[in-house]
C-alpha cells in the first residue's frame, strides 16, 4: 500500500509542529478512516477511555452498585475493619461499608466520581489502581464492577497484595467471559460495516485465568465463580450504550453517534428485548475471594 503524495506532505510538515498539533492531526485522520490506530501491546494510554459522569451513572446505571451487594456479603465486613473500596464510583457501596461500621477509604480514577463520594461525606481519592501505593495497611480490599475496565489485571492485583495486611481479603465482582458478548458483537459489526476496526476496552477474563494471576501473587482462592446473570435495564439499551460504550462510540465523529446508537440497538432488540419491550444486559460476571497468607513476608 502506498502513501499518497499529499498525506506524505501531511506527515512530514506534521514533524516539524508540536506535539500537541501532531496529535490533532493524527486523531484528524483517524477520525476520517485515512489511517488505523495503531495498538501497542501493554499500552495504557492507547485504548480508547470511557468517561464517567455522577449524574449520569446515577440515573442509568443505579442497578451495579444494587447487583453489588451479594459480593459485599461475600465481603463479610465487620466493624472496625480498614477497608480499601477500588473503584468506589459515586460511593453508594463505599457507604454502606461505613454503615456496617466499617472504616473505609474509596479510590476511583475519575476526579468527578470521586467528588460525587466526597459529597457524601466519604473518604475517597484519586487514584488509578494500576499504581496504589499503599503499603500493608487494609484488612480487605473490596472491588465491584470495576476491575474489567483496567486490562493490566496483575499490575491491580500487585498492588492489592501491598495493600493488604498479611491475612487480609481481596473481595470483588466484575465482567467474566462472555460478559455482554451480544453486545459487543453488535458494536464491533456496526463499527466494521464502516470500515472502522474496533478494540474491545474490557478484560473480561475465564475463571481459570483469574484464578491462576492470583495465585501467582500467592494470594490463596476461597471462592472463585462465573455468573450469568441476565440484567434488566430499567432505561433500555440506548442509555446503556450512551453510558457504558463511550470506548466504541469515541471513534466516531459526534454527529454521527446516535444514528450509530439506534443502529446497534435495533440488532440487539431481537434478543435482548422482550415481548413487553423491556430490555436486558447479557452480563456474565466473575465474583471471587482471595486472602493474602499470615505468612507473607514481601512487601
Amino acid at each position: 500500500m502506498t502513501i499518497s503524495q499529499s498525506l506524505r506532505k501531511a506527515i512530514v510538515k506534521a514533524a516539524y509542529l508540536s506535539e500537541w498539533i501532531c496529535f490533532r492531526l493524527l486523531g484528524r485522520l483517524i477520525r476520517n478512516r485515512r489511517l488505523k490506530p495503531i495498538i501497542l501491546e501493554g499500552s495504557v494510554s492507547s485504548l480508547p477511555t470511557q468517561d464517567w459522569h455522577p449524574s449520569q451513572y446515577a440515573a442509568n446505571a443505579r442497578f451495579v452498585s444494587d447487583l453489588g451487594i451479594p459480593a459485599l456479603g461475600l465481603l463479610s465486613p465487620q466493624p472496625g475493619e480498614y477497608i480499601l473500596d477500588l473503584g468506589c464510583g459515586d460511593g453508594v457501596l463505599t457507604r454502606k461499608l461505613l454503615e456496617l461500621g466499617c472504616d473505609v477509604v474509596g479510590i476511583d480514577s475519575s476526579p468527578d466520581m470521586v467528588a460525587a463520594t466526597r459529597s457524601l461525606g466519604l473518604n475517597a481519592q484519586v487514584m488509578d489502581a494500576r499504581t496504589m501505593s499503599f503499603r500493608k495497611e487494609f484488612d480487605a480490599v473490596f472491588s465491584n464492577a470495576v476491575l474489567h475496565w483496567i486490562q493490566q489485571p496483575d499490575q491491580v492485583i500487585a498492588g492489592v497484595w501491598n495493600a493488604l495486611k498479611d491475612g487480609g481479603r481481596f473481595v470483588g465482582e466484575f465482567g467474566g467471559y462472555g460478559n455482554v458478548q451480544a453486545i459487543v458483537n453488535a458494536l464491533e459489526s456496526a463499527l466494521s460495516s464502516r470500515n472502522i476496526e474496533a478494540i474491545n476496552p474490557w478484560y473480561f477474563p475465564r475463571p481459570e485465568e483469574y484464578r491462576a494471576r492470583l495465585e501467582a501473587k500467592s494470594l490463596i482462592v476461597a471462592s472463585l465463580a462465573l455468573i450469568p446473570r441476565p440484567t434488566p435495564l430499567p432505561r433500555g439499551m440506548r442509555a446503556w450504550l450512551e453510558t457504558f460504550a463511550l470506548p466504541y462510540l469515541s471513534v466516531l465523529p459526534i454527529d454521527e453517534r446516535p444514528r450509530f446508537i439506534s443502529e446497534v440497538t435495533d440488532a440487539l432488540e431481537p434478543t435482548l428485548c422482550d415481548v413487553n419491550g423491556d430490555w436486558y444486559a447479557d452480563y456474565v460476571r466473575l465474583r471471587f475471594s482471595a486472602v493474602k497468607p499470615c505468612t507473607s513476608t514481601s512487601g
